[in-house]
């Protein structure tokens, strides 16, 4: 009789209790299962402590154990932020935070002389107060994150003025994109009837398509430093593979991440006939202004090809990156992307979120490397992907299911195995 009591109890409850039960009960269910999941990722963190016999010949035990200490320090940060942020959620659901800061953009919005019927004003007080809010309330995270974490295992490029200022810049250039957007989403949702769920998502789609359009031109510049890749060998090859393949390429750009992390990285965009390359002065070996900041601590003099020790000093003052080669290898991993028409796909299934497009994007990045395969780059992807994963303290041993459900890239390991056969190619 109890359990029928509490059924009928249940029913009786209001329909806001009830959605917000089953909102917390969805959202402390993943949680759970995102938490299994990490604990089993972290057992392979604490249990493999020696590099795997098919790992033997190409990463030794040094970064080994920088890359697991790295990914446990990571994995511990992710669990409890990650439960931070499910509490705070939980409690902000239960004690009515949610209506609260509605009605205090109410008062607000009352202070300046709009009443009750401006609706649009008054959500884009709230969003502006939530989107503070949860920049407050990160803040001490993301600090954590930069100044310990990575700070610790020597990616952090940044100083705390440098981080605030930036921090403050990304929030105003945040709400300069975000409440214009909701507002015509707003009003779009007020006026469109019936239908208004099919015109709001064709204007969030167009609204999409344009940021990545717009981003790497007018956005990012806001935040990163972006010069013309100089003229050069690299340049020509990139500008040659790219033909060779009908790339619309219009410029190639550095970007100067070291300001901020030692990651590396590299990307393209762009639209139709205009594609831009954009390659992180992390990635490579010769621009890189951590490399030329070792070779000045070490009271090296910069050397030429031509000097017959040359190799044996970039060797010594070899921090990270890629030779071009390899890094030719990598961007024809990127442009087989484009070439097989992943990124369009990307787009159209980003609209329907799913687990799918995890394992989707998986078979992509197999295709990518097969694609630049082809290109004859297997041997320099090879030894890239080596490169960037050392670089970057990528650890290359994976929990299955941790895998499979997280891991938009397959693992190091079977991404190498693909290319072992032919690499020699």
């Amino acid at each position: 009789m109890g359990m029928w009591a509490s059924l009928d109890a249940m029913w009786e409850m209001s329909a806001e209790k009830r959605i917000f039960g089953a909102v917390l009960l969805f959202s402390w269910t993943v949680y759970l299962w995102e938490t299994f999941l990490a604990r089993r990722q972290r057992r392979i963190y604490k249990t493999t402590t020696h590099v795997p016999l098919e790992l033997g010949q190409i990463m030794d035990s040094e970064t080994f154990e920088k890359s697991r200490l790295y990914q446990l320090d990571k994995s511990t940060f992710s669990f409890w932020s990650g439960l931070y942020s499910e509490v705070e959620g939980t409690l902000i659901l239960l004690f009515g935070g949610i209506p609260y800061l509605w009605r205090l953009s109410g008062r607000f919005c009352g202070y300046a002389g709009f009443g009750p019927e401006y609706e649009i004003t008054q959500s884009l007080v709230f969003l502006l107060l939530a989107t503070l809010f949860s920049a407050l309330t990160g803040l001490p995270w993301s600090l954590y994150n930069t100044f310990v974490i990575e700070e610790k295992h020597g990616f952090n490029q940044q100083t705390l003025g440098f981080f605030m200022k930036d921090a403050i810049k990304k929030f105003i250039v945040t709400q300069c994109i975000l409440l214009p957007v909701s507002s015509l989403l707003l009003y779009i949702i007020k006026i469109g009837g019936d239908y208004f769920f099919i015109y709001a998502w064709l204007f969030t789609l167009v609204v999409s398509l344009v940021l990545v359009t717009i981003y790497a031109d007018y956005i990012a510049p806001l935040f990163d430093k972006f010069t013309p890749l100089p003229e050069g060998k690299l340049k020509q090859e990139i500008e040659v593979m790219a033909k060779s393949i009908d790339f619309p390429l219009t410029k190639v750009y550095v970007v100067q991440g070291s300001k901020r992390s030692s990651h590396s990285n590299a990307y393209f965009y762009g639209f139709f006939k205009n594609k831009r390359i954009v390659l992180f002065d992390t990635l490579l070996e010769e621009y890189s202004v951590l490399n030329k900041d070792i070779q000045e601590e070490s009271g090296m003099e910069p050397c030429n090809d031509g000097e017959g020790d040359c190799e044996e000093i970039k060797a010594k003052n070899k921090k990270q990156g890629c030779k071009n080669e390899e890094v030719l290898a990598v961007l024809g991993h990127e442009l087989g992307h484009w070439k097989l028409g992943h990124t369009v796909k990307n787009i159209i299934i980003s609209q329907v979120l799913s687990f799918c497009l995890t394992v989707l994007s998986r078979r992509f990045e197999f295709q990518a490397d097969a694609f630049a395969k082809k290109l004859g780059k297997a041997k320099d992807l090879y030894s890239a992907l080596i490169k960037l994963n050392k670089d970057n303290l990528g650890f290359p041993v994976s929990d299955w299911l941790f895998s499979m459900w997280h891991y938009s890239h397959p693992p190091l390991l079977e991404r190498l195995q693909a290319l072992k056969n032919s690499k020699q190619d």
